[in-house]
């Protein structure tokens, strides 16, 4: 990125109004936080920079067009975004992974554009990319070929944070840690305590932090895994365990053991999951292993070789497309179709591990998809797909926006766009894809029964799509208001479902 070029790459540089994808990704992964320090190498106009420095973090940046006489510093995480696809000679290119590598103390971000992103752009071929109307070089990316040129250059194993979006660690156990905190459980609400208790209410917000912690993982932490809330806890019982005590004490015995038990099964489910998907990048060694991820294992399994053992019979599972299938047919939540599944984003956790892994696969290769709202697993073939429908809690019938669907057999990965499209794919019975305390729930269950008994969802093979859905409601003379239908016109039926 040093030397002088025809093209000119500084006019790639946007002037955003928000935090760019990579930033706010890494910041909602927990990668970048405000006791961590970050530079941006190739920071464009510098919005990134400014934007971060105003919130109170510590961030610099460079850039060879519009910064190039800022120091290039070394910082914990380094955020190398929509750079190289912008850099027309291959071994600049990898120059300049590499120089943005050297400056990682923990973590490296890398984007670039993907593959479908091509379509949206005039130009002509030049090189590996292609010139646009402006003049300018862009590459662009399938998945695997990005995954696959930085584990190259760099001689490590990169982790897919998102479409055409990875991360590089500099450390394996952190990244044994991040990819342990995906499969992990939200943590649980805390229960509110039965009884008042003065020094459970003088503590009441470690507690509560250490109620999430047992809730998440099911056990106590060491006092180095809650450090603040430890050092406060401690200050006023003896152990952790003594205030694990008076948690079950004010809470209610029964309900806390019952909770407990609850965690534990789940936390055993998570760590399972998580040392199956760790197969892709290389399971680590037991004595590699993170202590908390470690202390996990010793709690949950007794052993780390009877945990890899369980979690080699799931990952095993995958492979077998009658047990996927039955997987499907047996869940308790989400939409069955005769090819697929569909379950609500929101529910992903409450499925059988089978499907968890067979959605960690399909992750694995896509990074998180942060706009999905569905989640199609095929019972015919493994492909994954990621479905949004940005309108889903408003709109009683939404329209499909971007599919990314994952062939975890090609390991491909496929981007349609509905947005233009005058008759995209609509939903119907929301209720049947979401999980029971869903909010609105209610609601959408009310509209499926009203238009059932208006005799709307008999014929489902001319309402899946908006131009079919909208002519059988006009055929059979009724309208939509919000989450309810009204008849247009005089018919035996009320004029309104209520």
């Amino acid at each position: 990125m040093d030397s002088a070029k025809a093209i000119p790459r500084h006019q790639t540089a946007i002037a955003r109004r928000h935090l760019s994808k990579p930033i706010s990704l890494a910041m909602a992964d927990g990668i970048l936080s405000d006791k961590s320090t970050l530079f941006d190498y190739g920071c464009g106009r510098g919005g990134d920079v400014a934007r971060l420095q105003a919130m109170g973090y510590t961030a610099h940046g460079w850039d060879p067009g519009h910064s190039p006489n800022a120091v290039r510093r070394a910082a914990d995480v380094v955020n190398l975004g929509y750079v190289i696809n912008v850099i027309e000679d291959p071994t600049e290119r990898a120059q300049t992974l590499a120089s943005a590598w050297a400056l990682a103390r923990q973590v490296l971000v890398v984007a670039a554009r993907s593959e479908w992103e091509a379509r949206t752009i005039t130009g002509h071929r030049h090189g590996d990319g292609l010139i646009t109307k402006r003049g300018t070089f862009q590459k662009f990316y399938k998945q695997e070929e990005l995954r696959n040129w930085i584990d190259v250059q760099l001689g490590t194993h990169c982790i897919a944070a998102a479409p055409g979006i990875f991360y590089v660690f500099r450390e394996d156990a952190h990244a044994q840690t991040f990819l342990a905190s995906r499969a992990r459980q939200r943590p649980a609400a805390v229960r509110r305590p039965r009884i008042r208790q003065a020094l459970y209410d003088a503590h009441r917000e470690d507690m509560d932090a250490l109620a999430a912690f047992i809730t998440s993982r099911g056990r106590l932490p060491e006092p180095e895994e809650v450090p603040g809330t430890a050092g406060q806890l401690l200050s006023a019982f003896s152990s952790l365990r003594q205030a694990a005590a008076m948690l079950r004490g004010v809470t209610g015995s029964q309900d806390w053991d019952r909770d407990l038990e609850r965690a534990r099964r789940q936390a055993e489910r998570d760590l399972l999951i998580y040392l199956a998907l760790a197969t892709f990048r290389g399971r680590p060694k037991a004595s590699d292993l993170p202590k908390g991820i470690a202390l996990d294992v010793r709690t949950l399994f007794g052993s780390y070789r009877t945990a890899c053992s369980k979690a080699d019979e799931l990952l095993h599972g995958i492979a077998d497309q009658r047990g996927l299938n039955n997987a499907c047919s047996l869940s308790h939540v989400g939409k069955l179709t005769a090819d697929a599944l569909y379950v609500h984003a929101t529910a992903i956790q409450l499925l059988d591990p089978l499907l968890r892994v067979y959605e960690g696969c399909a992750r694995a290769l896509t990074g998180t998809v942060t706009e999905c709202t569905i989640i199609k697993f095929s019972r015919i073939t493994t492909k994954v797909s990621y479905l949004s429908y940005p309108d889903f809690d408003k709109a009683p019938h939404p329209a499909l926006a971007t599919s990314l669907r994952a062939d975890l057999r090609k390991l491909d990965v496929k981007f349609t766009d509905f947005r233009r499209s005058a008759n995209p794919p609509v939903l119907h019975r929301k209720e049947s894809f979401v999980p029971l305390d869903y909010p609105g729930r209610d609601k959408f269950a009310r509209l499926t029964k009203q238009e059932e008994r208006a005799g709307l969802l008999h014929e489902t093979a001319t309402i899946g799509t908006h131009a079919g859905w909208e002519k059988r409601l006009q055929d059979q003379g009724y309208r939509l208001a919000g989450h309810r239908i009204i008849r247009t016109t005089t018919a035996t039926a009320p004029s309104a479902f209520q």
